[in-house]
């Protein structure tokens, strides 16, 4: 099974993904942790390169293109054989993502990156994602705690049109399930582990 976390920065995705690695290794079954970018040792630079803010200059289809170098990788080397061996994997942000900040944040249009997102995975998609979802305002605040990345330095509008665009992805797709990120954690995992034991 194939289960992936997006939302907007600050909505708690890694925070729940990490729960549910280590509720499901506590279970005994075979699980695998990862994310985008930087599941991979090439994908571990590609994602110093992008979050960086001294590479604020990127052009906005270098990044697009490096997401997408990324996740090639990422597919290849992480996902693929994880799901072969039969493994239970956790990705924290993936396809989604980029749709949300490249179409939805960038402006490219949804049909570049739709098949950039297929070329990139060979079509490999989620059983279920869970889409963490906050106010902006809120996201940003939480996520700038700590030092905040390039994207977390974006503008508010910028962080408005993710949030609306991964919106509108889990208005049009059944796998994707939207919680409130603002409830407690233990109110949202319980959630998750709810969907889940339904499957």
């Amino acid at each position: 099974m194939f289960i992936t976390f997006e939302g907007p920065d600050g909505s708690g995705k890694t925070t729940q993904s990490k729960l549910l690695y280590e509720e499901l290794r506590r279970r005994g079954k075979g699980v695998v942790w990862t994310r985008e970018p930087g599941g991979t040792d090439l994908g571990r630079s590609i994602r110093q390169l992008l979050l960086d803010d001294q590479n604020a200059s990127l052009a906005p289809e270098t990044e697009l293109f490096l997401f997408a170098a990324d996740r090639a990788q990422h597919v290849a080397k992480v996902l693929r054989p994880g799901l072969a061996a039969g493994q239970i994997v956790l990705c924290d942000r993936y396809v989604d993502s980029t749709t949300a900040y490249q179409a939805g944040g960038r402006g490219f249009s949804a049909e570049l990156i739709a098949s950039l997102n297929a070329y990139s995975t060979g079509g490999l998609l989620p059983d279920i994602t869970f889409l963490l979802d906050v106010p902006s305002e809120i996201g940003l605040q939480r996520a700038t705690r700590q030092k905040a990345d390039k994207f977390e330095q974006e503008s508010l509008a910028f962080h408005q049109k993710v949030r609306a665009k991964y919106l509108e992805l889990a208005a049009a797709q059944t796998r994707i399930h939207v919680l409130d990120g603002l409830q407690t954690k233990e109110a949202i995992f319980q959630q998750i582990m709810a969907r889940l034991d339904m499957l």
